[in-house]
């Protein structure tokens, strides 16, 4: 077994990567890299063997924007074995490789677990951590007022790439520098989710369920009752997924996610213990 590092352009051992990517999580990375999305901000660290990649831990540069100060994160994701390969220690291997790259390099790390691995990041210095969502019920009177933009081709993606590296974000957290990752769910899962709301200028990732409004980011300096109203009167609540720069009239819980438990470590998450943010979900990898 050997350690492969940052082999994005290496097409056999990507599209190994893709292989157990498809088995282990249904997904595929092929087209966000032809796309143009996978910069060097997105780094597998694979065990492989006789060329196959048998197991993962993926580092994102996640870094954030928390009011109004960029803070240096990294996130851990596609964390994966091949059933086959198990049991063998790869993912403490791989562990042990990205932490000696990247601890200390950064103000801290974070990922999300399944339960069926809640002992194992512990051992290297990880905690539980909590998260806290905002929700508001909503009785806005007019018509829908929002745009549907196009994501229909790489010109749209770029696009929105340009939009997303230009702009602040209102939010209290967001992530810069990583456009990429904003594009992996944009570009593939989320082409009918992106919206413009002329009368603040601002760009909205959103889901529409029902009454409900689901909103994922607003691009822009559009305040969150503004764009709540120019979705029209059909919407009775709306949940955030990102934590809003001003959370009066929100009402606050905390996060509770089905198979998902929320891993940190580092100086950030220990300064910053108790205040009540949710990472972005958009960002989540």
């Amino acid at each position: 077994m050997v350690i492969e590092k940052n082999y994005r352009d290496n097409a056999a051992l990507r599209e190994s990567f893709n292989k157990l990517a498809e088995k282990v999580f249904g997904l595929s990375f092929e087209n966000w890299y032809q796309n143009g999305f996978w910069k060097d901000n997105y780094i597998p660290y694979s065990a492989v063997i006789d060329g196959e990649v048998v197991a993962n831990v993926s580092v994102n540069a996640c870094s954030m924007n928390y009011k109004g100060e960029v803070v240096k994160l990294f996130q851990l994701g596609t964390i994966m074995t091949d059933p086959g390969y198990r049991g063998r220690g790869y993912a403490r291997l791989l562990m042990e490789e990205v932490l000696k790259d990247f601890e200390g390099k950064a103000d801290g790390i974070y990922l999300y677990a399944n339960d069926t691995v809640l002992d194992f990041y512990p051992r290297f210095g990880f905690r539980k951590a909590k998260e806290y969502q905002y929700t508001k019920e909503t009785a806005f009177a007019g018509e829908d007022k929002t745009v549907r933009i196009p994501m229909k081709d790489k010109k749209d993606f770029d696009r929105m790439a340009a939009i997303l590296s230009e702009r602040r974000q209102n939010a209290q957290m967001y992530m810069v520098g990583n456009t990429g990752l904003y594009m992996f769910y944009l570009s593939q899962f989320m082409t009918e989710n992106v919206f413009y709301i002329a009368g603040c200028d601002s760009y909205v990732v959103a889901e529409k369920e029902d009454d409900t409004l689901i909103l994922h980011a607003i691009i822009g300096d559009g305040p969150v009752d503004e764009v709540i109203e120019a979705f029209g009167a059909s919407i009775r609540k709306t949940v955030l997924c990102f934590t809003p720069k001003d959370p009066r009239g929100f009402e606050k819980n905390e996060l509770h996610e089905e198979d998902t438990t929320f891993f940190v470590k580092g100086r950030f998450f220990d300064e910053h213990s108790k205040d009540e943010f949710m990472m972005p979900s958009i960002t989540h990898a």
